[in-house]
C-alpha cells in the first residue's frame, strides 16, 4: 500500500479510536507521534514546528469546464471540457498535449492563476486533501515560464534575500546561510551561486540555470504543491533533463509536483510518475505515466513500435492533422473516439476516489493548515533598500548609456548655444536652450523608467503575492535607492552645458540651474513609474510615456503662453512638469540680466522677458515647490496603483450542494 495512504488511513484510525473510546492513542503529526493526553500546547507547539516544513497534500480536480465566449455572450471555443485527474505528493504529473490543447489553462486553473476575463467561464470543483481549495492554507509554488530576477544580484544574493523576506522564524545569519546553501546544493546551483544572473545587456548564468534559481526562489517557504508551465522551454536537451532532474527529486523528498511540457524526449518523460494527455481541452488519457499508458492504448488498436519515445506517439496520437481535409477529418475522429473511451471507462473510478479522498483527509488537512509569517515593515523596508541599491549601482551598462547620452546631449547643445552674448538675438537662443534642456533631461529620465520598471514591477507582483513584503516598504526603498545615481546623470548634463553655453555666471545661479534639472529628472521618473504601473507591458508604457510628455511639451510654456491657453485646457500648465521646470530656468537665467539695446521696441532687462513668458512674480523656489508637488502627485499615483492594480484571477464556480461536508467528518472534527 502506498505510503501516504497508509499515513491517511492512521490517522483516520486514531481519530476514530479517540473519538469513539476516549482512550489515548497516537496522533500523526508529519514524522513525529505524540500521545492523546498531552496538552493542547505541545500540540500547537508540534505544528509551529512543522511550519516551513514539507506537508504533504493531494490535489484533486472534478469536471472542470473553462470556455471562451464573444463580445455577446455566446460561447465561442471549449478551452477545458470536463477534464479531471489527480495530483498525488510524491510523484511528478506532466501534463502533455500539442499546442492549443488546454496544458497551460489547465496548470492556471490548478494553481488559481487563471487570469480574469469577462470573456471566460470557469466551472468544476477542485479540491487539496479533500476539501475546496484555498489558497491562503496550503503553500503553493508556480514556476512561470518567463525567469524574472532583478539581474544584478547574484544567485547567492538572490536567494538569501528572498529568504530573509519570507522566513522570519531564520532570525540569525547563520540559520539563514546554511538553508541558502541547502537550497543551492539541492538545486545544482552551488557552481554559479556568486555569479550574476544577468539579462540581456549584461551576460549572466544560463537558461537552464535560470529555471532552476526560479524553482529554488519558490522553494524558500517550503510549498507543499510545485506547479511549473513548460520548465523545458527554451532549454537545450541537457539543460531541459538537469531542470526535470531537479523537478523528479523535488517530488522525491515529497512535494506534489505538476509540470506542464510539449512534448519532452525518452530520458525525461521516464522521470515522470503519472500523466495526463490532453487533446483540444479534453482529457485522452489520466493514470501512471510507465507502461500502463501503452497499453491501455494498444487495446484499442494503437500500438507504440518498439523503439519509439512514447512521448512522440502520444503526440502523434492525440494531435490534428490539418495537412488535408480528409486527414484532419480522419484525425478528429480517432481524437474523438479516444476521449469517449477513456471518458466512459474511467468515470466512475475516478468520482469514487475522489469521494474516498474526501472522507479521509479533511483531519489530516486540518492538523497543517498554513499561516504565513510576515516580518516588520522596516525590517522589509531595509532589505528591499539594500536589493535596490546593489540593482541601481552594479547596472553598469544602463549607467554608461545613460553616462554618455548625458555627456554627448550636453556637448551637442554646449555646441550649437556656443558662448552667447548679450544681444537681442541672444534671448530667443537662451530661451531655446533653456526649453531643450528641460525637455531632454525630462524624456531622458522618462524612457529610462518606462523601459525597466513593467520587468520590475512583474517580479514584484509575484514577491508581494506570496506574502513577501507590502507595496510601502518596496517603493520607498525604491526610490530612495535611487536618488545618488538619478542625480549624477542631470548634474553631469549641466556641469558640461552651462559654462559652454556661458549661461548666467555665477556659481549659485549654476547650483539653481543643477537642482532644478535635478529636481525636474526625478519628477519624469515618478511620471514614469505610475505610467508603468498602469500598463502592463514595457512596450506599451514606452507608447503612452511619450505621448503624455508631448502634452506636457506643447503646454511648457515656450510653444503656448499660459495667458493665452484656451480655457478648458488650462489645467494643463499646472500639472505639466516641463513647465515648471522651464520657467524656474527662465526666472533664474533672466533675472537681473541686461541685454544690448538698439532700437526702442528692444528689450533691455531679463525682467521684461519674464514678464512676455508671463513668468513675472514668480520665483525659482516657488517653481520648485510646484514641481515637487507634481513630483510627490506621481509618487502618489504610483503607490495607489500597485496597491489596488492586483492581478485579478478566473473563480471557479463550484455548485454549493458538492461543498457540504459529510456528517461523519462534521462529527469527527469537532
Amino acid at each position: 500500500m502506498d505510503g501516504n495512504i497508509a499515513k491517511i488511513l492512521a490517522t483516520l484510525v486514531a481519530a476514530l479510536a479517540i473519538r469513539i473510546f476516549a482512550l489515548p492513542g497516537p496522533a500523526i503529526v508529519g514524522n513525529n507521534q505524540k500521545g492523546a493526553n498531552e496538552n493542547e500546547e505541545d500540540a500547537n507547539s508540534s505544528e509551529e514546528e512543522l511550519q516551513g516544513g514539507i506537508v504533504p497534500v493531494s490535489v484533486q480536480w472534478r469536471n472542470i469546464t473553462c470556455t471562451l465566449s464573444d463580445k455577446a455572450g455566446k460561447t465561442m471555443r471549449f478551452l477545458l471540457t470536463n477534464v479531471s485527474g489527480e495530483a498525488k505528493p510524491g510523484r511528478l504529473l506532466a501534463i502533455m498535449g500539442p499546442s492549443g490543447s488546454g496544458k497551460t489553462t489547465l496548470l492556471n486553473v490548478l494553481a488559481g492563476q487563471l487570469v480574469a476575463s469577462p470573456r471566460l467561464h470557469l466551472m468544476g470543483r477542485l479540491y487539496v486533501n479533500g476539501n475546496p481549495f484555498s489558497s491562503a492554507s496550503h503553500k503553493i509554488a508556480y514556476v512561470r515560464q518567463e525567469d524574472l530576477f532583478f539581474s544584478q544580484l547574484t544567485v547567492r544574493e538572490t536567494l538569501s534575500l528572498a529568504a530573509e523576506l519570507q522566513l522570519s522564524k531564520l532570525t540569525s545569519s547563520e540559520d539563514r546561510e546554511k538553508y541558502v546553501d541547502d537550497l543551492l546544493n539541492r538545486l545544482g546551483l552551488v557552481s554559479c551561486a556568486d555569479c550574476i544572473v544577468g539579462d540581456a545587456k549584461v551576460r549572466g548564468i544560463s537558461g537552464g540555470e535560470k529555471k532552476r534559481l526560479s524553482v529554488a526562489c519558490e522553494l524558500i517557504a517550503s510549498p507543499s504543491v510545485i506547479f511549473a508551465d513548460e520548465p523545458t522551454t527554451g532549454l537545450d536537451a541537457f539543460q531541459a533533463e538537469k531542470v526535470m532532474e531537479t523537478l523528479r527529486k523535488l517530488a522525491q523528498d515529497g512535494h506534489t509536483v505538476v509540470c506542464s511540457i510539449h512534448q519532452p524526449r525518452g530520458s525525461i518523460y521516464a522521470k515522470f510518475d503519472d500523466l495526463i494527455l490532453l487533446s483540444e481541452g479534453a482529457v485522452v488519457y489520466a493514470g501512471p505515466a510507465k507502461e500502463e499508458p501503452l497499453s491501455y492504448f494498444s487495446k484499442y488498436g494503437f500500438v507504440c513500435d518498439e523503439h519509439v519515445n512514447p512521448a512522440e506517439f502520444f503526440a502523434d496520437l492525440i494531435s490534428v492533422d490539418y495537412s488535408s481535409n480528409q486527414s484532419e477529418e480522419s484525425s478528429r475522429k480517432r481524437i474523438d473516439y479516444l476521449v469517449e473511451v477513456f471518458a466512459k471507462k474511467y468515470a466512475d473510478e475516478v468520482d469514487g476516489s475522489l469521494n474516498w479522498e474526501l472522507q479521509t483527509s479533511k483531519i489530516y488537512k486540518a492538523r497543517h493548515k498554513f499561516v504565513p509569517r510576515k516580518i516588520g515593515w522596516w525590517k522589509q523596508f531595509r532589505l528591499l533598500l539594500k536589493r535596490a541599491w546593489m540593482q541601481a549601482t552594479r547596472d553598469g551598462p544602463t549607467n554608461k548609456v545613460r553616462a554618455r547620452m548625458s555627456v554627448a546631449s550636453a556637448l551637442i547643445f554646449g555646441s550649437i548655444f556656443w558662448r552667447m552674448g548679450l544681444s537681442q538675438t541672444s534671448i530667443q537662443d537662451r530661451m531655446g536652450l533653456l526649453q531643450v534642456a528641460a525637455i531632454n533631461t525630462a524624456m531622458a529620465a522618462l524612457t529610462k523608467t518606462v523601459g525597466v520598471f513593467p520587468k520590475e514591477r512583474a517580479i514584484s507582483d509575484r514577491e508581494r503575492a506570496k506574502g513577501s513584503y507590502a507595496v510601502g516598504p518596496y517603493l520607498f526603498s525604491k526610490l530612495l535607492a535611487e536618488i545618488p545615481v538619478g542625480a549624477a546623470f542631470p548634474l553631469l548634463f549641466g556641469t558640461i552645458l552651462y559654462p559652454m553655453a556661458r549661461l548666467y555666471p555665477t556659481l549659485s545661479r549654476f547650483v539653481k540651474f543643477s537642482t532644478i534639472v535635478t529636481v525636474e529628472s526625478f519628477t519624469a521618473s515618478a511620471m514614469g513609474l505610475t505610467v508603468g504601473a498602469m500598463v502592463p507591458t514595457t512596450e506599451a508604457a514606452m507608447a503612452l510615456g511619450p505621448s503624455l510628455m508631448t502634452v506636457f511639451l506643447v503646454f511648457g510654456g515656450y510653444y503656448v503662453n499660459s495667458e493665452n491657453t484656451p480655457v478648458v485646457f488650462r489645467w494643463i500648465p499646472r500639472i505639466s512638469l516641463i513647465r515648471w521646470a522651464f520657467q524656474a530656468l527662465c526666472i533664474n537665467e533672466f533675472s537681473g540680466l541686461q541685454f544690448e539695446k538698439q532700437h526702442s521696441f528692444d528689450l533691455e532687462t531679463g525682467e521684461q522677458v519674464l514678464e512676455r513668458l508671463s513668468f513675472s512674480g514668480n520665483s525659482v523656489g516657488n517653481s520648485l515647490a510646484q514641481e515637487g508637488r507634481i513630483l510627490l502627485f506621481w509618487y502618489w499615483m504610483t503607490y495607489v496603483l500597485l496597491k489596488t492594480k492586483k492581478p485579478k484571477y478566473q473563480a471557479l464556480e463550484i455548485p454549493q450542494a458538492e461543498l457540504k461536508p459529510s456528517p461523519v467528518l462534521e462529527e469527527m472534527n469537532e
